[in-house]
């Protein structure tokens, strides 16, 4: 185990974090083989494409780095066992979604896809096999894995038969930003390795110091590094509610809310990152992660802990209601047979990410109040969009920004996509119903180039 030389890599789930960190190490580590495998074939058939517009997963500089190493070092398939068999380092990459029923259900985070996972590590591979935890998990999480991965039933030849078939658990969290994660990877903030034993460490570390410097390479136990990933996310959301709370305030004192976070965010003791007002926080992480730690809070007894971090999934909720009611609001009251154009349905920029999205939740308020929605995003497909509603009545999906603005009272953006700046508001202007309104939730346009047009404006944090 000392000496062992890494050669094959196996990754599995073909997701998000999956892809696009195996396609990095990928790129940096031509020596190793790296397989990402997944056993939703739809998935790996996307990966597969000869057209890199259509990956599963859109992300900047993405599809360059997948034509230069797909077929080279870097292999998508669904051949789950094989690839477990021949790897000397197994990354689980899959979804851990908050439970929906049961015990923590709503909180606690759901370890089926990691329980599995863990079953069929221990069933296929062979000699022995470092573990590395990739999926953000609840703390102890390595532990149940752990369990798994020595139990006799499933690892019939292992720890209790075969010495040779043995396992060493590490967590290495993602820390990326969707929109930006290629550059997150390639040049971290830092990597973050926890472990119980120095070699896997070293060799998990091994892997990261072919392309980022090792003072930005963090080693920890296996409890610190669980319990980080979850600390980041829930103060990185804290700050987006917080800035959000201060932009109603701003509404109703006449202060501007991007004047505000300038000046708070030029204190180095503050910073100006994660102070961008908008329609609240989004993505698979933020309110999972918080949610978790809600659960562990009170698991441990820490109510006033809890308390305090799920108020910053409560404000994040009603900063979308807030919108939703305002929009009503100021269309006279209702939304009865009225058109509406939503601008953006990704959670942010520069992804084709929809979970959690402000969007959808902004948007399902508004069809409960009668209306009727044409929806506009640059990435995210028509079937991605519709699998978020119930039904597709009074749900339209458009392929441009004007057609969906056509016969509408109101455009709502939603998403802060470059392209909704330098749109022809005049001519959406024109194929409006009057008063056509445009509502800012992202601060992203010209208010006082659009009242001119005619527009009347509502724009996040200023009266």
């Amino acid at each position: 185990m000392k000496n062992k030389l890494i050669k094959n890599i196996c990754c599995i789930g073909a997701g998000y974090v999956g892809g696009p960190t195996m396609s990095v190490i990928a790129l940096n580590c031509p020596n190793l083989r790296v397989d990402v495998v997944d056993i939703d074939k739809e998935k790996i058939e996307a990966w597969n494409t000869n057209d890199l517009s259509k990956l599963p997963v859109f992300e900047p500089g993405l599809e360059k780095l997948i034509k230069k190493c797909r077929g080279i070092n870097l292999f998508f398939s669904n051949n789950v066992e094989e690839n477990i068999a021949k790897a000397d380092i197994i990354f689980i990459s899959v979804n851990t979604p908050t439970k929906k029923k049961g015990i923590g259900a709503g909180f606690a985070s759901d370890l089926k896809w990691i329980e599995s996972s863990a079953r069929q590590i221990a069933k296929f591979a062979k000699g022995h096999t470092i573990v590395v935890e990739k999926s953000t998990l609840p703390v102890k999480t390595a532990e149940t894995i752990k369990v798994i991965l020595n139990s006799s039933d499933q690892n019939p030849s292992g720890n209790n038969g075969n010495k040779n078939k043995t396992f060493s658990i590490v967590s290495n969290p993602e820390f990326l930003a969707e929109g930006s994660a290629i550059n997150d990877l390639q040049y971290p903030d830092r990597v973050l390795i926890g472990g119980e034993d120095d070699n896997s460490i070293k060799l998990v570390k091994d892997i990261y110091m072919k392309w980022v410097d090792q003072s930005k390479i963090i080693t920890t136990n296996l409890w610190s590094s669980e319990l980080s990933k979850l600390v980041a996310n829930a103060f990185l959301a804290q700050r987006i509610s917080s800035i959000n709370s201060i932009s109603a305030i701003c509404e109703s004192t006449g202060a501007n809310i991007s004047e505000v976070a300038k000046a708070i965010g030029t204190d180095k003791r503050i910073g100006s990152e994660f102070l961008n007002p908008g329609p609240g926080f989004g993505g698979s992480c933020f309110k999972k992660d918080i949610l978790n730690l809600v659960y562990l809070c009170n698991y441990y007894g820490l109510k006033e802990v809890a308390d305090y971090w799920e108020k910053v999934v409560s404000i994040n909720l009603w900063q979308q209601n807030r919108i939703s009611s305002l929009v009503i609001i100021n269309l006279f009251g209702t939304l009865s047979d009225k058109k509406l154009a939503i601008f953006g349905f990704s959670f942010k920029a520069n992804t084709n990410d929809t979970r959690e999205s402000p969007s959808i939740n902004i948007s399902k308020n508004l069809l409960k109040e009668g209306a009727k929605l044409n929806f506009y995003d640059p990435k995210v497909n028509k079937k991605q969009i519709l699998s978020e509603f119930n039904t597709e009545s009074n749900v339209s999906i458009c392929n441009s920004a004007i057609k969906a603005a056509e016969g509408a009272d109101a455009v709502l953006v939603l998403t802060e996509w470059k392209e909704f700046k330098a749109l022809d508001w005049k001519n959406i202007f024109q194929v409006m119903r009057k008063p056509a309104w445009i509502f800012d939730a992202r601060i992203i346009l010209d208010k006082s180039l659009l009242e001119d047009i005619g527009f009347k404006v509502w724009s996040l944090g200023s009266s």
